[in-house]
């Protein structure tokens, strides 16, 4: 299949100095100087690159093209790390690396350009000293910063592409809108369990974000790797093919997801394109006559936070729960009661407290009779030890108290004539708060 016809060059106007550092300084402060278009490639460049150059899609024009991107790749994760590692090592002039967490052991399965001699190192800086041992001949410039309205406009100005490489929804409105005020493509992909997709917004007269989600998600139907996992290679697919299209970009060959889905299924091993809906012409922010014209608070936007760790959910009253010291107490004290983990089993089978029930929150959800048969006769059991005229306890648990409250809220709703009176509580934090305070020997995952 033919390359796509170019339509857009990297704009060659200056941009203003380097900041640098870790206080987050204004935008146009932190943007150094682009690379200038150079009049030919060196003898050394022509070695490096020599693979790529030969490819007629290419030569040397698209390789000087190159050489004068500046990209900003926001997230520098399971999709930022492969995504910028491959801009890297084809000679993007100057790379923008936005992250404000550290690097952590568990994100080393996926995030390939951090180490374990730099966990606790904040991961921009991490990424931009593995891309300078790659290939010292570009620029590399980490913001070790939350994106936020306040610099997004003005750093995003100062780049020809933007990646988006995050893991939650105020930060995609938030990149989206930024890029459409500022006339930039965005490249954008999402990885979670064994499944991927990407897309190209506000490029070639298709459509934004926005024009495909005018409005987000309930908070409590979106799934972060942290809850729902994922297998390190999928974001590496993923932010491959990212990759693949800033560069089918900046050196000129257009793209082929300007108005299609790509969708991966790892587990299948298949791709295949969904065609979008058309820019949407009463789009808020790139509709004809758009409504939103400056960025705005998208935290209170979306219903959530702007960050890729796991969103606390508050269904339920501080009466209808309990802390992980409050029950570290009753199994001090040996006082009866009944401990229902509600987790998937594959994550029991990593670790679980002891004496604990399993009934998964899906079974809980479908009424499964073999479940709730068991919780029965388990709390028929344990309440033979107490006073009938106190309250049995039963107790829910899961990994982090959110699946939890869903089911306590299930479980209060159920049948208990034949029980007597039963008093149902989660454990707030769930059993990443029991090892973080617990007991620092149970597995964190």
């Amino acid at each position: 299949m033919e390359a796509p016809e170019a339509t857009w060059l990297p704009p060659e106007e200056d941009l203003a100095e380097d900041g640098g550092g870790d206080d987050a300084p204004a935008a146009a402060e932190m943007a150094p100087d682009r690379p200038p278009l150079r009049a030919g490639l060196s003898r050394l460049d022509i070695q490096r690159y020599s693979r790529q150059l030969v490819l007629p899609e290419l030569g040397v024009r698209g390789q000087l093209r190159l050489s004068s991107c500046a990209v900003l790749v926001v997230g520098c994760g399971g999709l930022g790390c492969p995504l910028a590692q491959y801009l890297a090592a084809a000679g993007v002039g100057r790379l923008g690396l936005v992250d404000h967490d550290v690097v952590e052991l568990s994100n080393l399965h996926r995030q390939v350009l951090h180490r374990e001699s730099r966990l606790g190192h904040s991961k921009a800086h991490s990424a931009a000293a593995s891309l300078e041992e790659l290939n010292s001949a570009g620029r590399y410039v980490p913001y070790n910063l939350a994106l936020s309205p306040a610099i997004a406009l003005e750093l995003v100005q100062a780049y020809d592409i933007v990646a988006d490489c995050s893991d939650n929804v105020p930060t995609r409105y938030l990149v989206n809108d930024a890029c459409v005020l500022a006339g930039k493509p965005l490249v954008s992909a999402s990885a979670l369990r064994l499944e991927g997709q990407l897309v190209v917004y506000n490029f070639q007269g298709g459509p934004c974000y926005r024009c495909l989600f005018p409005k987000p998600p309930p908070p409590e139907t979106v799934t972060s790797c942290a809850d729902g996992g994922v297998l390190g290679v999928v974001p590496g697919i993923l932010g491959s093919l990212q990759a693949l299209e800033v560069l089918k970009i900046a050196s000129g060959m257009g793209s082929s997801f300007s108005q299609s889905m790509l969708l991966f299924d790892a587990l299948e091993g298949r791709f295949h394109h969904i065609k979008l809906r058309p820019r949407d012409p009463k789009c808020a922010v790139c509709g004809d006559r758009p409504s939103l014209m400056t960025l705005q608070d998208y935290e209170t936007f979306c219903g959530s936070s702007a960050t890729d760790k796991c969103q606390r959910l508050h269904l339920l009253s501080s009466k209808e729960r309990i802390s992980v010291e409050e029950y570290r107490k009753i199994l001090d004290n040996q006082i009866a009661h009944v401990l229902v983990d509600v987790r998937p089993l594959v994550e029991v089978e990593i670790c679980c407290l002891p004496k604990s029930l399993h009934v998964p929150l899906n079974k809980l959800e479908r009424k499964d009779e073999e479940c709730l048969k068991s919780l029965y006769q388990k709390i028929q059991e344990e309440k033979q030890r107490t006073d009938d005229s106190v309250a049995f306890p039963v107790y829910v648990v899961c990994k982090l108290g959110n699946d939890s409250q869903k089911a306590v809220r299930i479980l209060q709703e159920l049948p208990y004539d034949e029980l007597g009176l039963i008093s149902i509580k989660d454990i707030k934090g769930g059993l990443m708060a029991w090892a973080d305070k617990i007991d620092h020997e149970f597995p964190q995952y």
